[in-house]
């Protein structure tokens, strides 16, 4: 064997060495997988699912399998979305609403659904529809809370077959015509009229009430008052009632004598000349009553 041949067979066998690694390095690069962690990978073999990849390192048969589908699991907003809706009350009235979801199944999402976003505004603009339909005007905008709540809820079990979690939905606004706006301010500034009115009324009401407790508050304590000085009196005459049941005709007979000085005293302190005519019986009654001051003194 010459030099030329043997050198002709290493450079083959090299040449065939150098091609075994680069196929042994190629089969590893597509067998190894690296899936980002924001993603999951749908694996097809020959056509069919094969699994679903996970974040990390991993393994699959190069040539046979590959990846046909990589879904991002990152939560997603839907575009925001308006549709009409007729209320209870028919109001025609325009609702903003955003959805917020993810996908947390992409072997259903993506083999049973075409355009996920599409069919999930669909939904939920039938469903909000349906929910404005059963409510009045005026519980669509003080329930919108619940009305988002229901509307999740519905909007999640309507989505459950395509391998989807709804994690948010916003009413953003409802909107109204202007001729529905007018009339609601109409009867907005006629309801403050009204509600003027009445505290105005109910003012005066308070009023007379207040003035008429006074009065009677008055008259009670006048006639309290009266009462007290019945009271006095009574006792004042069961005392000299007691008295002359006790002393006898002397007790009032000193009784009438003071009276009498009292009234005496009383006219002459008037001021003037004046000039008291004094008749006989009034002079004999003085002087007894003097008699009896007298002897009680």
């Amino acid at each position: 064997m010459d030099i030329e041949t043997l050198v002709l067979d290493l450079l083959e066998n090299s040449l065939a060495w150098l091609l075994l690694a680069a196929l042994v390095i190629i089969l590893i690069f597509k067998a190894i997988k690296i899936v980002p962690q924001s993603e999951q990978h749908v694996i097809e073999r020959f056509g069919r699912l094969r699994a679903v990849l996970g974040p990390g390192i991993n393994i699959i048969v190069p040539f046979i399998d590959k990846v046909a589908h990589r879904i991002s699991i990152l939560e997603r907003q839907l575009p925001t979305a308006s549709q009409d809706a007729i209320t209870r009350d028919n109001v025609l009235t325009q609702v903003d609403t955003s959805v917020f979801y993810r996908i947390t199944e992409p072997e259903k999402t993506v083999y049973r659904i075409r355009d996920v976003d599409s069919a999930i505004s669909t939904t939920v603009a039938g469903i909000v529809r349906a929910e404005i339909g059963k409510m009045d005007l005026d519980e669509v905008q003080a329930n919108r809370t619940s009305l988002i709540t229901t509307i999740k809820a519905t909007v999640e079990d309507a989505v459950d077959d395509w391998g989807i979690e709804v994690t948010r939905a916003e009413i953003l606004d409802v909107n109204l015509d202007a001729a529905t706006r007018a009339a609601m301010m109409q009867q907005l500034n006629a309801e403050r009229a009204r509600r003027a009115q009445v505290t105005e009324a109910e003012g005066k009401k308070r009023a007379v009430e207040l003035s008429a407790d006074a009065e009677l508050y008055a008259s009670e304590q006048t006639a309290k008052a009266r009462r007290v000085l019945a009271d006095a009196e009574a006792y004042a005459t069961q005392v000299v009632a007691t008295a002359i049941n006790e002393n006898g005709l002397e007790a009032a007979q000193y009784q009438i004598a003071l009276k009498q000085v009292e009234a005496i005293n009383a006219m002459g302190a008037k001021a003037g000349n004046q000039t008291i005519v004094i008749p006989a019986q009034a002079l004999e009654a003085f002087g007894d009553a003097f008699k009896l001051l007298k002897g009680r003194s």
